[in-house]
Order: C-alpha cells, then structure tokens, then sequence
C-alpha cells in the first residue's frame, strides 16, 4: 500500500510528544516503539538523534521538541471555540 509519509511523519513526531521524557533545553528521551523507517526520516531531518542502537529510547533535539509539540497541539489539543 502506498501512503503519504510525510502525514505519517508529522503525525508520528506529535506522537512522540506524548511520550517525552527528560525534558530539558537540550531536548528530551522517547522510546523509540514507532516503524523503523519513519524514525530514520525524523532522524534525517534532525528531530532525533540517531535511533539505531541497543538503547529503547532516543534523543528528540530542541528543534524536535518544538515540532513535535506544535503538532500535538495542531492534532490532538483541544481548541477553544
């Protein structure tokens, strides 16, 4: 099946805000649960550091950090009206 892996990006980096740990100015942890191919194209574009290794989580850099917040907020916060 083909699908839009820029949506599946997008939407798997608001994911990950969820699941952030650590928090700090240079970034936070998540475990990294999430399709291999998806995290190495977050890795590409510099919003996690590098996912392959024997450790179950991953650097989110402080540019990750604030898209994947942005995102979760675009797609799951609730808009007041």
């Amino acid at each position: 099946m083909e699908y839009d892996k820029d949506k599946v990006d997008e939407l798997t980096l608001a994911l990950l805000y969820l699941v952030m740990h650590d928090e700090s100015e240079e970034g936070a942890r998540v475990w990294k649960g999430f399709d291999w191919d998806t995290m190495n194209r977050l890795y590409e574009n510099g919003f996690i550091g590098n996912p392959i290794s024997k450790a179950k989580s991953v650097v989110v850099t402080p540019l990750g950090y604030r898209k994947a917040k942005e995102l979760f907020e675009k797609h799951f916060g609730r808009h007041n009206k």
